[in-house]
C-alpha cells in the first residue's frame, strides 16, 4: 500500500519504567496493545527504546481528531483487553504522565506510513534510528515558528543530509480524557528524522553548526531535547 499522511492528532508518550522492565513492557505491548487499540480507532504509529535511557519506553499514538480521541480512549481503557493486562503493564511503570499532545505543523507535515507491520513474534527489530527533536518555544514564537521552520530551518536540514520525516506543534484543544494526563502547558515544536547510526547524526549536526543554532536560538525557551529511538519489532515507524 502506498504511504499516506494520517493521524492529525498525535500523542508522544514517554514512560519511565522500573529498572529491567522495558523489554517486559515491550513484549506485552507488541503482543496485546497494537491491534486492540487500532480496533477502536487509534493509530499505533511507533514503539521505541530510548538508546540513552535504558528505563525509558517511548511511543506514538494517533487519532483523527480530538473528539475521536476521547471516544477511542474511553473504549480501550474501559474495554476487556486493558482490564485484563493493565496490572502487568502498570507494574513495569514508575511514571506514564510525560505526554505531549501534538498536531502536524502544516497539513502535509504528519507521518507518511504504510499500514503493514510485522506480526507478533516475527523477526528481529529493525536497524536504524529515529531521532525525535523537541524544541520548547518562547510564547511569542509559538504561532509563527512553523513558517520559520519550513522557510529557514528545514532547508538547512535538507542541505545537511537530514530530511524531516514529520513535524508537529502543541495541540491546545484540551484533553478530553483526563484519566490520562498530558502536558497541557507545553509549547513545543517536535520533528522527526531517520539516521542509520549515531555517526550519521553527528555528521549532520556538524554540517549544520553554527548557523542553524543561531537561527534557532531566539525562539527557544530552553535547550533542545534530542532522543535517539530504536524501533521495536512491531513499530510501524522504523529506522
Amino acid at each position: 500500500m502506498a504511504d499516506e499522511v494520517f493521524s492529525p492528532i498525535v500523542e508522544l508518550r514517554r514512560y519511565t519504567l522500573h529498572p529491567g522492565q522495558r523489554d517486559v513492557l515491550i513484549e506485552l505491548f507488541d503482543r496485546e496493545f497494537v491491534e486492540t487499540q487500532e480496533a477502536v480507532g487509534m493509530d499505533v504509529i511507533g514503539q521505541f527504546r530510548d538508546l540513552d535511557a535504558p528505563d525509558q519506553f517511548v511511543w506514538l499514538r494517533g487519532f483523527p481528531d480530538l473528539a475521536a480521541r476521547t471516544v477511542s480512549l474511553r473504549a480501550f481503557y474501559g474495554g476487556p483487553v486493558w482490564q485484563a493486562h493493565r496490572g502487568a503493564a502498570n507494574a513495569t511503570m514508575i511514571d506514564s504522565d510525560d505526554v505531549l499532545l501534538l498536531r502536524p505543523a502544516h497539513p502535509e507535515a504528519g507521518f507518511r506510513l504504510g499500514r503493514d507491520r510485522p506480526a507478533p513474534g516475527s523477526g528481529a527489530a529493525p536497524g536504524g534510528i529515529i531521532v525525535a527533536t523537541t524544541w520548547h518555544l518562547q510564547p511569542a514564537s509559538e504561532a509563527g515558528f512553523p513558517e520559520v521552520f519550513e522557510t529557514v530551518l528545514a532547508p538547512m536540514l535538507g542541505d545537511a543530509g537530514a530530511p524531516v520525516l514529520a513535524s508537529f506543534v502543541s495541540e491546545h484543544g484540551g484533553n478530553g480524557f483526563p484519566a490520562l494526563p498530558v502536558r497541557e502547558d507545553a509549547r513545543v515544536f517536535v520533528w522527526f528524522s531517520r539516521v542509520p547510526d549515531r555517526a550519521a547524526y553527528e555528521s549532520h549536526a556538524a554540517a549544520l553548526a553554527p548557523g542553524f543554532a543561531e537561527a534557532l536560538r531566539p525562539h527557544l525557551a530552553e535547550p533542545p531535547e534530542v532522543a535517539f529511538l530504536s524501533p521495536t519489532t512491531r513499530s510501524r515507524l522504523r529506522g
